[in-house]
């Protein structure tokens, strides 16, 4: 006679593509869902560029969240085409999708990534962010009523990402969708990304938050130099534009702006590696770039 089933057989493991508009929120979800800051956030459309995973780990489950760039229906530029390849790859041998959607709004663009979904195998849980921001908390009831009516989805989930509310209920639900199967990754490992690329995405970050609607769109950052030396961690960064205009709002009136994103992201860098950063930059023109799938895979940009 068999006896009970042993209690390890009952930890579960997936992955769980978070997919949306651009600017929906998946960002900052994926940090509070995972517990770490690892995928750079602004209130800039399309900041992510690229496929990320963000490991959550427990006795009970691992999760393992696949952020992506947001699915829009433009893009004729390489590096558009490069985002929009990056997202949709995503949805391709995941156990779950996670369909982030803004209270109140529905968008040409959430359709598009509706109209994506359609062939998708894998069950998708509807997460419906920013509630927070709802005037009307009473609307809230019919937009969730009409978005179950759009497809079959396995479940709908209410949150604000920024503020942590509900966020609990939602991972018991991924959770509980996920396959019973032993962890794929180390307990204290939370992204499959390298320290270097990090460096380059919190110098990305702080030129996005710093510069707002000044900064140019075609912008990219390179780590040239990354040298642990005795306890401190040399970095050195290009920061790459297409126009020399351009490099001029980069680095602001007496090198201001440049020196600001440069305290900013080594302060980030210090908390995340903990230890102390020596961190140069430096501004330089690569006309083209965007649109040049060579110049793309050379600064990272890698299907």
């Amino acid at each position: 006679m068999s006896g009970p089933e042993p209690e390890t057989t009952k930890h579960r493991c997936g992955h769980v593509a978070i997919i949306g508009r651009p600017n929906v929120g998946k960002s900052t979800l994926i940090n509070r869902l995972v517990g770490q800051k690892f995928s750079i956030t602004s209130r800039k459309a399309q900041t992510t560029r690229h496929r990320l995973l963000g490991i959550k780990s427990s006795a009970a489950a691992q999760i393992i969240y696949v952020d992506t760039p947001g699915l829009h229906a433009g893009g004729g530029r390489a590096l558009n085409r490069y985002m929009n390849r990056a997202a949709s790859g995503a949805l391709v041998g995941v156990d779950l999708i996670l369909f982030l959607v803004e209270a109140g709004k529905w968008t040409d663009d959430d359709s598009h990534v509706l109209e994506r979904l359609a062939d998708v195998e894998a069950p998708v849980i509807v997460t419906v962010n920013k509630i927070d921001k709802m005037p009307d908390k009473q609307t809230l009831l019919p937009f969730i009523d009409e978005l179950t009516k759009r497809a079959e989805f396995l479940d709908v989930v209410p949150i604000s990402a920024l503020h942590g509310t509900n966020t609990e209920r939602l991972e018991k639900v991924l959770i509980d969708a996920l396959p019973i199967t032993a962890a794929l990754y180390d307990e204290d490992q939370f992204t499959d990304r390298s320290e270097r690329f990090l460096a380059a995405e919190m110098v990305r970050e702080k030129l996005t938050r710093r510069l707002g609607q000044e900064l140019p769109y075609r912008l990219s950052v390179e780590i040239e130099a990354f040298q642990p030396d005795d306890g401190l961690l040399k970095i050195g960064a290009i920061i790459w534009v297409e126009r020399s205009s351009q490099k001029g709002i980069v680095i602001g009136r007496q090198g201001r702006v440049l020196k600001a994103v440069g305290s900013d992201a080594r302060k980030d860098m210090e908390a995340l590696f903990e230890r102390k950063v020596f961190l140069q930059l430096w501004v330089k023109v690569k006309e083209g770039w965007s649109n040049d799938e060579t110049a793309l895979q050379r600064l990272g940009y890698v299907d």
